[in-house]
């Protein structure tokens, strides 16, 4: 739809709406006899006031539980429960009306319990109402309801929040726009109901009934004074209901170094279902800082979640150094959590993010925020920072309730590369300088390398190794997880005669025993050291590892060439070229290395 036939279409729909109200309001300005000393308009406002408000008070206690446990549940029965709260929109008011008879007319059970009195009385007017107008706010509070990020529950639980104070002060909060929204649709929809109101409780008369008497009696004149009356009320309440009120200041911080606990080197046995993924992580610590590397998809933030005490307290045994925090829920495990992207909550200020968790201190959160460089931002809302500075802000947040444990859910990932190498930074010196314990799960070696003296490759629910991270890196355990470090020639090869073998048929050539005839061992020769010739100018040098290959792409890098070479279909090795030559995709290629350049170590079945 293009801009132009958007503001048509929008205007025309305004015309319709507004025009109306326009001519009525000069109509009324314009009639000397408006209807303002006709006996009964003030008592009819009145009762059309209260009861309505009386009204959205019951629907306000009842349906804002009804819409969250409507918006936190999938099943059949809530599914049904959701369709019947709906009908009453569906039915005509009168009809609506005429249904409420039977619960609450004279002869049903409860009318005779309460001697008739739920009708022909204001209580029948409130019950009317009720009726008709209570899916409008059950509803929007539903659809506000469910669009709350769970992932910012998780952030207020890790920060000590109960679940009880997370509804109060996260879920609610995020959820009022679409519950102010239903409360207005509801007081106004209350205030003007008239169809089942005259079917229950024709009497005392509440304003749309006494607009109708006003109307049969003498027409229109007289009731030009209860429809002002009504749209001067109703623009009343649409005002009120977009109003914020003022939050109270809290009190600033003075910048007091916070006392950390001492280093917790993280233990964990964890063996935990997630639908039909299973998580399998079995890691006794000797460091106080661990990486946890794989693809999406492979655990990562299952297990944090598992740490955390996110999943429960039933996915295996979690320790922080020698204190066992299994059995406890989040919000006593004492991590400070940084979420998977940006976990600030958006309702609140920096200032009350970074002061939200239940132990922290306005002089502790005022450490951290200069310390992170952004002491100066403290009533801005999250909306209103760059990247770069949420990332830091989330970290105070976390570092202001002194944890004993920081947990980062690939806390980089979606910051620009030099920002993500400068926060990066800024943690490793934080860790060094305070000592508190680290977990980050990452995709990145060189983060992983940075932040963390400890590393555990996952991938689909498994640690394929485990170690120093030093040591991890110089010797991987499988292709898979050189694959994994982003290590492109690390190849599994067999000793044979006259070369190195792959399992797929490849073969290196060499006239050096690398290694015993028969063997099984990992091969990794780095990018700049394989050196790229024309076929008619194969080196002859008995010390060298050769191979046949075709290029499959070559990248002008500046410096040099960064060329992919197919040797077959299990082997593609990556050569970073300094030559003259111009090299395509397609060209047969010889690839050689010198054999002193080779590094060979054994697979290990490590996990």
């Amino acid at each position: 739809m293009t801009r132009s036939l958007a503001r048509i279409l929008a205007g025309v729909l305004a015309a319709y709406l507004t025009v109306p109200l326009g001519l009525f309001v000069l109509r009324a300005l314009t009639t000397p006899e408006r209807g303002f000393h006709v006996p009964g308009l003030v008592p009819a406002l009145l009762i059309s006031v209260s009861c309505a408000t009386a009204s959205l008070a019951l629907v306000v206690l009842t349906g804002v539980p009804l819409a969250y446990l409507l918006a936190r549940s999938s099943g059949f029965f809530a599914r049904l429960i959701e369709t019947l709260v709906t009908l009453p929109l569906a039915l005509p008011p009168v009809m609506g009306g005429i249904v409420m008879v039977y619960l609450v007319g004279p002869y049903s059970s409860l009318g005779r319990l309460f001697h008739g009195q739920l009708t022909e009385s204001v209580y029948g007017i409130v019950i009317a109402m009720t009726f008709t107008s209570a899916p409008f706010l059950v509803l929007s509070a539903r659809a506000a309801f469910s669009v709350v990020d769970p992932v910012y529950l998780d952030v207020a639980s890790t920060l000590g929040h109960s679940r009880l104070s997370r509804f109060v002060r996260v879920t609610l909060p995020l959820a009022s726009p679409g519950i102010r929204a239903g409360m207005t649709m509801t007081w106004l929809r209350a205030f003007g109901e008239y169809g089942a109101v005259t079917i229950l409780a024709y009497n005392p008369a509440s304003l749309p009934v006494y607009t109708e008497n006003q109307f049969m009696a003498g027409g229109l004149n007289p009731t030009l004074a209860p429809t002002l009356l009504s749209l001067a009320l109703a623009g009343v309440v649409v005002v009120l209901a977009r109003v914020k009120l003022p939050g109270r200041q809290p009190r600033q911080g003075l910048a007091v170094r916070p006392h950390l606990a001492p280093s917790a080197p993280p233990s964990f046995e964890i063996s935990h279902d997630v639908g039909t993924f299973h998580l399998e992580v079995h890691h006794h610590g000797t460091s106080d800082t661990l990486a946890v590397l794989g693809p999406s998809g492979s655990g990562k933030s299952v297990l944090l979640r598992c740490l955390t005490g996110l999943y429960g307290n039933r996915v295996g045994r979690v320790s922080f150094g020698r204190d066992d925090v299994s059995a406890r829920p989040p919000e006593h495990r004492s991590v400070g959590y940084v979420a998977q992207g940006f976990s600030l909550f958006p309702h609140l200020t920096v200032w009350r993010n970074v002061t939200f968790a239940v132990t922290a201190s306005p002089d502790t959160a005022r450490y951290w925020l200069d310390q992170l460089g952004v002491g100066d931002l403290d009533h801005r809302r999250p909306g209103e920072l760059s990247g770069g500075q949420r990332q830091r802000v989330a970290l105070a947040q976390a570092l202001a309730s002194s944890p004993d444990v920081l947990i980062l859910d690939e806390p980089f990932s979606a910051l620009d590369a030099p920002v993500r190498r400068e926060l990066q930074r800024e943690l490793r010196r934080l860790q060094r300088d305070t000592g508190l314990a680290l977990i980050v799960v990452t995709h990145d070696p060189d983060e992983a390398t940075m932040l963390a003296r400890h590393l555990i490759i996952l991938d689909q629910g498994r640690a394929l190794q485990s170690g120093v991270t030093a040591e991890v890196l110089r010797a991987p355990s499988s292709v898979r997880v050189a694959h994994l470090l982003q290590r492109p020639n690390v190849l599994e090869v067999r000793v044979v005669s006259g070369g190195l073998e792959g399992t797929s048929g490849g073969v290196l050539r060499t006239s050096t025993y690398v290694a015993p005839l028969g063997s099984h061992v990992l091969l990794e020769v780095l990018p700049e050291q394989w050196r790229l010739h024309r076929p008619q100018s194969a080196p002859l040098d008995v010390e060298s590892l050769t191979g046949e290959g075709v290029v499959e792409d070559a990248i002008d890098l500046g410096v040099f060439w960064m060329i992919e070479v197919r040797v077959d279909d299990e082997w593609t090795l990556r050569v970073n070229y300094e030559g003259d030559e111009q090299w395509r995709p397609g060209d047969p290629c010889i690839l050689s290395a010198r054999t002193d350049d080779l590094r060979l170590w054994q697979p290990s079945n490590e996990s």
